[in-house]
């Protein structure tokens, strides 16, 4: 037997590792994504704006320990580019969402330029969401990180239900859209709210998709720089919500 190639060596030293953590990147609805792979999972992770740094921190260390799916946004902007515009892209999961963002980003376009935005939006917008949707019994979690400006207070008022067992810490909390998660996570040490029909008004945000379509969701916020918070919440959710 001749010498091993390094492609033998490779598989052959750490014959887990391409299976159980791999990394590639693919474009869904025209937003480039990393996606990391690690065991068999039908969890699923999302990171979606790309200014918000220690939410990348957090989940891509956790999926070195953690089995499931993590779509991580490649770009460092909180904004995504569409048609030379501007869109949030925590605010394209409905219609009516992301024609008000599309408004708001790019003052100077006409009906036209929205209209066409949205048609794109429409055509596309599927290829996200089927990607991060999980398996049944299984949960999406997305990882958010805040300024001084947000906090568990602006949720409160829209909640189903609230939990605040670390009112000291607003700006660290979980949001979910499933009442028996809520249920779980409400007898931990962390604020939670509920949001399983929420308020009229669509912002497209994916906590609203996933409180239409019933889909298990939980979003951890957490200030920027706060990497010990937002890591210790969502091993928390790791352990608690288990597949149902």
């Amino acid at each position: 037997m001749g010498p091993l190639s390094r492609r033998e060596l490779i598989v052959g030293g750490f014959g887990w590792f391409p299976f159980f953590w791999r990394r590639n990147e693919r474009t869904l609805s025209g937003i480039r994504f990393r996606v990391i792979r690690h065991g068999h999972s039908g969890r699923r992770y999302l990171r979606i704006h790309g200014n918000e740094e220690t939410a990348r921190q957090v989940l891509t260390d956790h999926m070195h320990r953690n089995a499931g799916q993590a779509y991580v946004v490649r770009n460092s902007t909180r904004n995504v580019s569409l048609r030379g515009g501007e869109l949030d892209p925590n605010r394209m999961f409905s219609n009516e969402g992301a024609e008000k963002n599309l408004r708001s980003l790019n003052p100077a376009w006409s009906d036209r330029d929205v209209a066409a935005a949205l048609r794109e939006l429409y055509l596309h917008r599927h290829e996200l969401v089927q990607s991060v949707l999980p398996d049944k019994g299984e949960i999406l979690i997305a990882l958010h990180n805040n300024g001084p400006g947000y906090s568990v207070a602006d949720e409160t008022p829209i909640s189903d239900k609230v939990a605040l067992n670390d009112a000291s810490n607003p700006h660290e909390f979980c949001l979910c859209t499933d009442p028996g998660d809520f249920e779980r996570l409400a007898g931990g040490p962390f604020n939670v709210v509920l949001q399983n029909t929420g308020p009229k008004d669509d912002d497209g945000s994916l906590s609203r998709l996933a409180a239409h379509l019933r889909f298990r969701y939980a979003n951890i916020e957490a200030a920027h720089g706060n990497y010990q918070k937002q890591s210790e919440i969502l091993n928390w959710l790791e352990k608690t919500l288990i597949r149902v």
